[in-house]
């Protein structure tokens, strides 16, 4: 009986060392792309949306690190790697993405100056059939994430950002960045 017991043991033992190996072969194997190869497969902003609407997550432990400043952002390669970010990581992984896949789209970032709280917020704006959209993938608030547009003028979308923003704040300002 004590040699079955022992020998159930050490079974077991190999088997989850087994399992563990082979786990970390599989995961060796899988080549990840690069930030390059992914968005020259991507053929239009639809792309960029689809992949920021399925992979990529509000990263929520770095903006309460830098809420209410502005940190360097991460490169594309780092965003598309981690699938995660913040208001200016959404909105610099956006832009140059969108100006790799279309050149034509423009695309800028748009600085958002909210207050009485005085923060900003940073998000992506790009031009199509002469009209302009807006992608914010980097803020909290599920009312104004997301994919938006056509507008006509940043002044539109400033209306829209303050008629949904949860906590009904004032935009004192809205413009690009050099």
């Amino acid at each position: 009986m004590k040699k079955l017991k022992s020998y159930s043991r050490l079974t077991l033992v190999f088997s989850v060392l087994l399992i563990f190996i082979l786990n970390l072969f599989a995961c060796a194997l899988v080549r990840v792309k690069t930030y390059d190869e992914t968005v020259s497969q991507w053929k239009s902003y639809e792309d960029l949306v689809k992949w920021m609407e399925k992979d990529f997550s509000f990263d929520r432990e770095r903006y309460k690190i830098f809420e209410g400043t502005l940190p360097i952002p991460r490169t594309p390669e780092e965003t598309l790697q981690l699938k995660s970010g913040i208001y200016i990581d959404a909105a610099m992984f956006s832009k140059e993405s969108l100006n790799r896949i279309n050149p034509s789209y423009k695309a800028q970032i748009v600085v958002i100056m909210v207050r009485p709280n005085v923060f900003n917020h940073y998000v992506c704006s790009f031009k199509k059939d002469g009209k302009l959209f807006i992608m914010d993938y980097g803020s909290p608030y599920r009312e104004v994430t997301g994919f938006r547009g056509p507008y006509n003028s940043l002044e539109e979308y400033k209306r829209f950002y303050e008629k949904h923003h949860t906590e009904k704040r004032r935009v004192e300002g809205i413009g690009y960045l050099p």
